[in-house]
């Protein structure tokens, strides 16, 4: 079975997200996590809200176009099977897993690699620019298999893991998933 991961700062709390709060907001809690510098987060350069909103936007807008349906305005951010690499990112590092069976498939979206890369990264890699639906990234892994069983040290590029953009709340509640 596959299982979704989501990743999280225990003190935090799961499925928090910069981008679903105001400007203001969200730039005071990443000054603070900047200041404490205890986690990946804190490395984050002073233009990377406007960076993360408009990735989200993109992805978002490629999504609709292959007929995905997001019911949230900003996503969820899950890993296709595990990445113990990301629980380095936090002090105090947490992780949940759901079975991917228990999403809807027109509400989640997949990017090979982290998706700041995926939009990002100009290179001659096929899958750079691209959002793909469950179908298409099933696809994608037979062709390339998984990032972080071919590139689990990051020496191969920046693709650790498929990213998963959960465009819906409905399957985040605590009875559903195991930490």
């Amino acid at each position: 079975m596959i299982h979704l991961y989501h990743y999280y700062e225990k003190r935090i709390g799961p499925f928090k997200s910069l981008t679903q709060l105001e400007d203001n907001e969200a730039e005071a809690i990443l000054k603070k996590l900047r200041l404490e510098n205890k986690t990946f987060a804190a490395r984050r350069s002073q233009q990377y809200l406007e960076h993360r909103r408009e990735i989200e936007r993109k992805v978002k807008e490629l999504f609709i176009q292959k007929g995905g349906k997001p019911i949230t305005s900003t996503p969820h951010y899950f890993v296709y099977e595990p990445c113990p690499w990301l629980l380095e990112w936090f002090e105090d590092g947490k992780e949940i897993r759901i079975p991917l069976s228990f999403f809807n498939p027109t509400a989640i979206s997949f990017t090979y690699g982290d998706s700041f890369p995926a939009m990002k990264v100009q290179d001659e890699k096929p899958y750079r620019g691209h959002v793909y639906t469950l179908a298409e990234i099933e696809g994608l892994i037979t062709k390339f298999s998984l990032p972080q069983l071919w590139n689990a040290d990051g020496k191969l590029g920046p693709e650790r893991y498929i990213e998963v953009q959960v465009w819906d709340d409905n399957h985040l509640n605590k009875s559903i998933w195991e930490e």
